[in-house]
């Protein structure tokens, strides 16, 4: 269920709110070349509460297309991949890159703790240097004559895959400050 803050709150207060609900997992960005695929991938994961969106390089993305959830969420932007080696430093790296993939996404049995998924363009893919950093990359399985999914699309189904096996594990916290609180009784 969504946490619904108070109206008057600021984008600093949310924030705040939101903080010690953070996941440790984040999502990073390579070559997307598409300012709205970027938009609204922070707005997708923005949903699952991630640490951190990496965005790697220069591109420009359109604040319209996260629905104002830019505001709420940590977003870094590394000008290289190089950068963002150094960045996530020893975190695990899993790429979602169904032409180099080492595993499938339903034989994934559990997302390290700490985990940066990178998503390629969709007619890049993730660069050799991360995919060689990687210590899987995901392929999502799909069927009929499409090579992938679109970009925003595959976060998602990246981010619902960790957060269902995280619920099943029973590791989910609600944090004090949301109990009793819902859509329903503001």
């Amino acid at each position: 269920m969504a946490l619904v803050p108070p109206i008057e709150a600021s984008a600093e207060e949310v924030r705040e709110l939101l903080a010690p609900l953070r996941n440790d997992l984040s999502i990073a960005i390579y070559n997307s070349q598409n300012a709205f695929n970027i938009g609204a991938i922070i707005r997708v994961a923005h949903s699952f509460l991630v640490r951190e969106i990496i965005i790697i390089g220069e591109e420009r993305w359109y604040e319209r297309a996260s629905m104002g959830m830019h505001r709420f969420e940590q977003i870094v932007r590394v000008p290289d991949v190089d950068a963002f080696l150094e960045h996530v430093g020893e975190r695990p790296i899993w790429s979602v890159e169904k032409d180099h993939a080492t595993v499938s996404l339903y034989d994934v049995v559990e997302y390290p703790r700490d985990v940066v998924f990178v998503m390629g363009s969709e007619s890049e893919g993730v660069p050799a240097k991360i995919i060689e950093r990687s210590s899987a990359v995901i392929g999502i399985p799909m069927y009929g004559i499409n090579h992938s999914f679109p970009i925003t699309v595959a976060s998602g189904i990246v981010l619902c895959d960790w957060a269902r096996r995280r619920y099943q594990a029973g590791t989910i916290v609600k944090g004090p400050q949301l109990e009793g609180r819902s859509a329903d009784n503001k």
